[in-house]
């Protein structure tokens, strides 16, 4: 099996890197397929940062290519999911799925948006996943997908067009730390929110 494992991830590796040739539309495919089912080697990162490298100046349209086209490819991996049911979680054990389900129930939409901003090995699929199968509004995770996406290759793409080949080193060291400083950044906005929401509720019903 390992032979065929190894074919598949060579002819996988050509095709992202020819769609890697076809700028913004191949950023765009590259992050569907690697959203969906298909984990393209290197994946959209790599290509996102090549072009950026290559022409700096439409670094933040290769970004916004790769944030929509992740979230396409999510909201098509979550409507699966959705039809799938509880099949679609088989390949995850038992005590991941009540986690993940426990976070989206508990956090909501934060817990979308902070798992998408987070590098491998985060199980960002799960959730993707989770999220079908709960029936999350499909409104909201899509939301909350292309915000958290957009964040992370908005990133990638100006230190590739700023940094040049020392982008990807740049990115790996820092992105994890730089992730999680972002994530709680956004965990503390929305338990703020919620906090002034609940004052001003609580409030007019005193009044």
């Amino acid at each position: 099996m390992k032979w065929l494992w190894h074919k598949i991830a060579g002819g996988l590796a050509k095709i992202s890197a020819y769609l890697g040739t076809l700028g913004a539309f191949g950023v765009f495919a590259v992050a569907v397929l690697d959203a969906t089912f298909v984990p393209m080697p290197g994946g959209v990162d790599a290509v996102t940062l090549f072009l950026s490298h290559q022409s700096p100046a439409r670094w933040a349209l290769y970004a916004a290519a790769a944030a929509f086209g992740s979230t396409v490819g999510c909201v098509i991996l979550y409507r699966v999911s959705r039809r799938a049911g509880r099949r679609a979680l088989a390949r995850f054990s038992e005590r991941k799925q009540q986690r993940v389900k426990e976070l989206i129930e508990r956090y909501d939409v934060l817990a979308v948006l902070v798992a998408s901003l987070l590098p491998p090995p985060f199980p960002f699929k799960l959730f993707v996943v989770s999220a079908g199968v709960f029936r999350f509004p499909l409104a909201r995770f899509a939301a909350a997908i292309l915000v958290g996406r957009a964040i992370r290759f908005a990133l990638e793409g100006y230190l590739a067009a700023h940094y040049g080949d020392r982008a990807r080193e740049i990115f790996t060291h820092y992105y994890p730390y730089a992730a999680l400083a972002i994530a709680a950044l956004v965990a503390v906005f929305f338990v703020a929110k919620n906090v002034i929401k609940n004052r001003r509720r609580g409030a007019e019903v005193g009044g």
